[in-house]
């Protein structure tokens, strides 16, 4: 196979796992093929089809794009749903803060790797406040950021409280007080 048929295959989403797997173990020099692979697999898993995640080629190719130089590569396991808690624990270390943030995204992360990540800087800690797995008390401490954006998310959070809205209702942004009262009235 060519580079060039490599790269044609890979912008096919249909593309079956086990054609992915065989492009990337020919080409995983190729940082290039190697991202290209990891966004197939990305685009793939935008639905969550538990199924696909079962899939041994699917297991083994995050295991391998998860340690890869290609920090896109990583970037796209960190979010992906079907990670696994251990690539999600060594991912949560990476040097890179945007995997870091996507791992603190990832709703398979457990409560333990949150936590740490809280300590992390601002946009892995903003990574927190939209993954409905974050513990109310770090909830809490989002709620009041300078950032409307992660103010917004917390809003949005199916983990925040009643309470914890009802306390945001004093926001100085029209569109989060706007949120809180939808979200209040679904709550009701």
């Amino acid at each position: 196979m060519t580079r060039d048929d490599a790269v044609d295959m890979l912008m096919e989403q249909e593309l079956d796992i086990k054609q992915v797997r065989a492009i990337f173990d020919e080409f995983k020099d190729d940082m290039e093929i190697v991202g290209m692979v990891a966004m197939n697999i990305s685009r793939k898993c935008s639905v969550y089809d538990k199924e696909q995640g079962k899939s041994d080629e699917m297991i083994a190719l995050l295991e391998e794009l998860s340690t890869v130089d290609d920090m896109g590569s990583r970037w796209a396991v960190a979010k992906n749903h079907f990670t696994s808690v251990d690539i999600l624990e060594r991912l949560a270390n990476d040097k890179i803060n945007l995997v870091r943030a996507l791992v603190a995204t990832n709703p398979n992360t457990p409560v333990s790797i949150l936590n740490k990540l809280f300590s992390d800087e601002k946009i892995v800690r903003d990574g927190l406040s939209g993954n409905a797995n974050t513990p109310l008390k770090l909830l809490k401490v989002l709620a009041n950021d300078s950032d409307k954006m992660v103010r917004l998310r917390v809003v949005d959070n199916p983990s925040c409280s009643k309470e914890l809205l009802t306390s945001m209702l004093e926001d100085t942004e029209k569109d989060i007080i706007k949120a809180i009262e939808i979200r209040l009235g679904e709550k009701a």
